[in-house]
């Protein structure tokens, strides 16, 4: 099983790929491709850079680029986190027994999420935590569309809960 995870900043995608890699997964980021992109270039790992970073590499190379780069290294046991393209769905879809997870919750939680993280540039208040969702939501075939790729999802997650629900989420997708 190929398990992609897409959805919202701080909806909880990386918790998911946490508790799968400690069910067996192996996992792999499409943004670890952008920050190796940013690193190559001298650039600070922000998501201003890593966001404009993805667009140069999906306009360059096309919007699946990020995911042809990862494919090659899957086990059959697999998640794949930060998909942010329909291009990138649909390239991963090719691969058998491919499911994208979408993940979401409400924005004001997603906001505490994100100030607890301590990520200032992220989140220094709702109102430019939703103006920068916005631009990642820009409708172009080579930019973050993440409304789009959760439309996509074959199951739908929202975790405003506790992580014992999320696991338990998780566990009924897995099965």
């Amino acid at each position: 099983m190929i398990i992609g995870l897409t959805g919202t900043f701080a909806s909880g995608k990386d918790e998911i790929a946490k508790y799968l890699q400690n069910k067996g997964f192996a996992h792999y980021s499409l943004s670890d491709v952008i920050r190796d992109y940013a690193t190559e270039k001298g650039l600070e790992h922000s998501r201003k850079n890593l966001r404009m970073l993805g667009n140069e590499l999906r306009t360059k190379y096309g919007p699946a680029v990020l995911a042809k780069k990862i494919k090659d290294k899957f086990t059959g046991k697999d998640v794949v986190s930060s998909i942010r393209n329909p291009a990138e769905i649909e390239e991963l879809k090719k691969q058998k027994d491919f499911v994208l997870i979408g993940v979401d919750a409400p924005v004001e939680l997603r906001f505490e999420r994100a100030m607890k993280r301590g990520r200032i540039e992220n989140a220094l208040t709702l109102k430019k935590f939703k103006e920068n969702e916005k631009k990642e939501n820009i409708k172009n075939k080579t930019n973050q569309q993440l409304n789009e790729c959760l439309k996509m999802a074959d199951k739908l997650i929202i975790n405003d809960s506790t992580l014992e629900e999320l696991y338990k989420k998780i566990e009924k997708v897995i099965k």
